[in-house]
């Protein structure tokens, strides 16, 4: 009888009335549905590829009593149909699954067509047109919603078939289209190099399902490139060739002579690149090895060139600078702009507060006067805006400046369409990587004059490789170093801390009633750390300082994990700044929940709707009926559809190095030893100069502490240096 009771199993079956959960990663859900022989509706949970309100569901398995949600039905097996009737076909129609149509319009197409509607949809999509409010316009966007779902339903089917999560099916229909089920059979680790969120470990789970070998060379040969993507994501543009080799042989778990016939193979059909880089062999990505040979080649050429700026008296040009904007120049910035002026190619670089602004003004009002005509540029939207500000001239994104083709990343400037201009002011440098560089340096007509401007201290670039740091050390082209704060600059104990940190010293506190820009808040336990920045950003700090909590106010996390991470604080900042709305729409996807006012930030570059990887905006609307999010950037609004929310986070907290280049009125910092491996002198110095009116820092004097005195820095393979030498 024990035994009967225990291999015993239950059927259910009925209509899916809602879905009150589903977790696009692991299929788990629970359902309400209208089951027959049951008055009241019947909880069912379990997991299935994909669930929408009005399908017909089966299941098998168990009831249970849940001790918080009463009496379930937990379902071994799930399997949700087409509906058939009427009133399901209305509710499947009017969810939301099908763009374009929402409630109202599923009623008035099941009144009109009842249980053929899908027919009609399908094969004669003309007659939708018959029905009241549906234009031509509206009749071919239910159409192709409705190929494009069954698509993607398939393409569903089959990863959950593979054991893998379904939330990322819209992704791989938009890449690969109808075929996207045959793209991936024919070669399954094409999903970790096209998919945004899908990793080699996926794409390897589905190909040992449908049999491709372990120790194939298709197999070892998409682990090479994993392993030295991985690498570019931790800012590298090589690896030696004996670390890529011992990583892929871990990685693959094989013996390493397959991952040797996989390297010589990528070798020769020129997949990979090997170049000898002080001395040991290095394996490239073709691609990062060829931008990095071109900005050495680049800088040369400039470097070597006389300058083509109109000749002048560079004493009376400053004189005249000076009486003009009444500002006197320090001896370095003088010698600085006397080099801006004779030279091709200059880097200037210091702190916040030493007279960078100050100098790049002067270095464009005295050529501006000579009719140059000057370009300025700088990595992020934020840091563009800024430029602008600070000089009264057009700034642009480096990738608008490029004129950046829609739907690729390639740009319409380059060396046979060069920008047009004599000067180019380059701002932000310490954030722009290898390939982006390359891009700019191919488009800067001959002849043209190059100022970089940026804080060489600062972080690195979150993409590969380190420009700035490498154009300095190279000593191939002249660098200016600001050191001097100016008086009004030390004024604020954001730029004074900030230097202080820079310099291996902990940062001054003010006294007890000192009205101050820089805080340090202590705090021992990580959720005392939590609730006390949770109390600043929603009340103390706007009621002090008159800020907007969720547009001025920015948390930056040294990292993305733990309680004081990026992924948790987010979420509980939401809650507290942006609670649901009984009356507002809200979407879950992607293991976020998006509302109307959000901050949030693009993770990715996307040329088709012109964002990049770092943007901040605010969501401004949202269309459960269409399946869209507006987002508002600065002054522009981009419209998302649901399957492309993957492309955005949460950005109520964000990673000091996704901050870079970016500046906000105020900024929160929490700082705990849970963070110990990523406690650096330059993390916490860039986190404090992104502050413009208050920086606080709030935590652990043990963690500051530690993060000042530590002053290593993760080595980067590049070979940028050495080709700048050489």
């Amino acid at each position: 009888m024990d035994l009967q009771s225990k291999t015993h199993t239950d059927n259910l079956s009925g209509l899916v009335e809602r879905v009150t959960f589903f977790n696009e990663e692991t299929g788990f859900a629970v359902i309400k549905v209208k089951a027959k022989g049951h008055k009241e509706l019947v909880t069912v949970v379990g997991a299935l590829p994909s669930v929408t309100p009005g399908e017909w569901l089966t299941a098998e398995g168990n009831w249970i009593q849940d001790k918080e949600f009463g009496r379930q039905f937990k379902a071994v097996m799930l399997k949700a149909s087409a509906p058939t009737t009427s009133e399901g076909i209305e509710k499947y129609l009017g969810s939301g699954m099908v763009k374009g149509i929402g409630p109202v319009y599923a009623k008035k197409l099941v009144a009109k067509f009842g249980e053929k509607i899908f027919d009609v949809i399908e094969t004669r999509s003309a007659a939708l047109e018959e029905v009241d409010g549906i234009g031509p316009k509206r009749r071919l966007q239910i159409k192709a919603a409705w190929g494009e779902q069954k698509v993607i339903r398939d393409i569903m089917l089959f990863l959950h078939s593979q054991g893998v999560s379904t939330s990322r099916a819209v992704r791989i229909y938009k890449t690969y289209g109808v075929d996207a089920v045959e793209r991936v059979r024919a070669n399954p680790y094409s999903l970790a190099k096209d998919i945004n969120g899908i990793g080699f470990k996926t794409a390897d789970q589905i190909a040992q399902n449908i049999g491709i070998p372990h120790d194939s060379v298709m197999r070892a040969t998409a682990g090479l490139n994993h392993t030295l993507l991985e690498a570019t994501s931790e800012g590298h543009c090589a690896l030696p060739l004996e670390l890529l080799r011992k990583t892929a042989v871990m990685l693959l778990n094989v013996e390493p002579r397959v991952v040797d016939d996989a390297l010589a193979k990528a070798f020769d059909q020129g997949d990979l690149a090997l170049d000898r880089v002080t001395g040991d062999d290095w394996a490239f990505l073709p691609w990062l090895r060829n931008a990095e040979i071109g900005i050495a080649r680049r800088v040369q050429e400039m470097a070597a060139g006389a300058s083509t700026l109109p000749s002048m008296d560079v004493d009376r040009a400053v004189a005249w600078c000076q009486e003009k904007t009444g500002k006197e120049l320090a001896p370095s910035q003088r010698e600085a702009l006397r080099q801006a002026l004779t030279q091709r190619v200059l880097v200037i670089t210091g702190g916040p507060g030493v007279g960078k602004t100050t100098l790049v003004n002067s270095i464009l009002r005295i050529v501006i006067a000579k009719k140059v005509r000057c370009l300025l540029c700088a990595p992020t939207g934020r840091a563009a805006k800024r430029l602008s500000e600070t000089t009264g001239l057009e700034a642009k994104t480096i990738h608008r400046l490029l004129e950046v083709k829609a739907g690729s990343n390639s740009f319409q400037r380059n060396e046979s369409h060069p920008l047009e201009c004599d000067l180019l002011v380059v701002d932000e440098c310490s954030m722009v990587d290898v390939p982006l560089m390359n891009h700019l340096l191919r488009a800067v007509p001959s002849g043209a004059h190059v100022v970089f401007v940026g804080d060489v201290d600062q972080l690195p670039s979150v993409g590969p490789g380190t420009v700035l740091m490498s154009l300095i050390e190279s000593r191939r082209i002249p660098v200016v170093r600001l050191t001097e704060v100016f008086r009004q600059a030390a004024r604020s104990r954001i730029i004074t801390n900030s230097h202080r940190i820079n310099a291996g010293q902990m940062p001054e506190s003010p006294t007890k009633d000192e009205p101050s820009d820089f805080y340090f808040l202590e705090r021992e336990d990580p959720e005392r750390i939590a609730e006390t920045l949770l109390e600043l950003v929603r009340e103390r700090i706007p009621a002090k300082f008159g800020v907007d909590t969720i547009r001025d106010i920015q948390v930056l996390c040294p990292m993305n994990r733990g309680s004081l991470g990026v992924r948790e604080l987010n979420v509980r900042l939401q809650d507290r700044l942006n609670p649901v709305r009984e009356d507002e729409p809200y979407v879950e996807k992607f293991g976020w929940q998006f509302r109307v006012r959000d901050k949030v930030i693009q993770t990715e570059n996307d040329y088709d709707k012109d964002v990049f990887n770092g943007d901040i905006g605010q969501v401004i609307a949202m269309d459960l009926v269409e399946q869209e999010l507006t987002v508002r950037f600065e002054s522009r609004e981009v419209v998302y559809e649901f399957g492309e929310l993957d492309e955005l986070a949460l950005a109520y907290a964000i990673t000091i190095h996704k901050s870079q280049g970016s500046e906000f009125p105020v900024v929160v910092i929490p700082l705990a030893m849970q963070q110990y491996m990523l406690l650096q002198r330059n993390l916490v110095y860039t986190g404090v100069t992104r502050g413009k009116r208050l920086v606080m820092l709030i935590g652990q004097k043990k963690a500051l502490g530690s993060a000042v005195r530590n002053c290593e820095t993760q080595k980067r393979y590049s070979g940028l240096l050495a080709r700048l030498v050489g």
